[in-house]
């Protein structure tokens, strides 16, 4: 679903991200870990279309990135770490602008809205302002919207962070569902005990530099996740 291939971006003489290669299938939560300033963001926003970069190559559902970039776009959502909403918007216009981007029909839209903000306790408050939504009913808006046009690839920076547990445990679920039906799940996160209950697979990064991945099992050994990434960070 994912190919990124030696991927490297450079921010004057520092390498943000440095000759980077991961493959996520279908079917696949994986998990990137690593301290502020690793460079987790800037491989997810290269993968997103939002970055370019300098070197290797980003391939979505079998097309490179390079080549059909509004192809890749159109089969994947990715939420930032702090989305940034129209604010001036209610709710239900800023979903319909993005069923608009995505070409959706109006009764698949409606639908998958109503659901989605039922999911998320959210419904009574589409018709307000989002400049009136806290940090948690903004979030869950990404969400919704990110889960609107039903990708086959969902990047997340930290989407847990500002979640209360019963939206983290219900968007544990989603997540898992998307990749029972052949989609895949690429997030950041720095709760390790989410990692490591949910990913199938995971990878450490750390300077930029890929330091370890693989299967849960794989990366931890007998060990903790915990206890494996801060042996590794050291």
């Amino acid at each position: 679903m994912l190919i990124i291939d030696h991927l490297t971006k450079q921010y004057g003489e520092k390498k943000a991200v440095d000759d980077l290669s991961l493959h996520i299938a279908p079917g696949e939560i994986y998990g990137f870990i690593g301290h502020n300033g690793a460079g987790k963001t800037t491989t997810l926003k290269s993968v997103a279309g939002i970055l370019q970069y300098d070197a290797g190559e980003i391939t979505i559902g079998g097309i490179r990135q390079k080549d059909d970039a509004l192809s890749c776009k159109k089969m994947m959502a990715y939420i930032p770490d702090n989305p940034d909403l129209y604010e001036f918007m209610t709710g239900n216009q800023y979903l319909n602008f993005i069923a608009d981007l995505f070409g959706m029909d109006v009764v698949t839209r409606k639908e998958r809205a109503e659901k989605l903000a039922e999911t998320f306790e959210l419904t009574g408050a589409l018709t307000q302002p989002i400049a009136s939504y806290s940090h948690g009913m903004k979030q869950k808006l990404a969400l919704i919207s990110a889960w609107m046009h039903d990708p086959k690839l969902i990047i997340m920076d930290e989407p847990f962070v500002g979640l209360d547990p019963k939206a983290a445990h219900v968007l544990k679920g989603m997540m898992r569902e998307v990749c029972d039906r052949g989609g895949a799940i690429f997030f950041s996160t720095h709760v390790l005990e989410v990692a490591e209950k949910l990913c199938d697979k995971v990878a450490i990064i750390k300077e930029g530099k890929l330091i370890r991945c693989g299967t849960m099992e794989e990366v931890r050994g007998d060990a903790s996740l915990e206890s494996v990434f801060l042996e590794l960070e050291d």
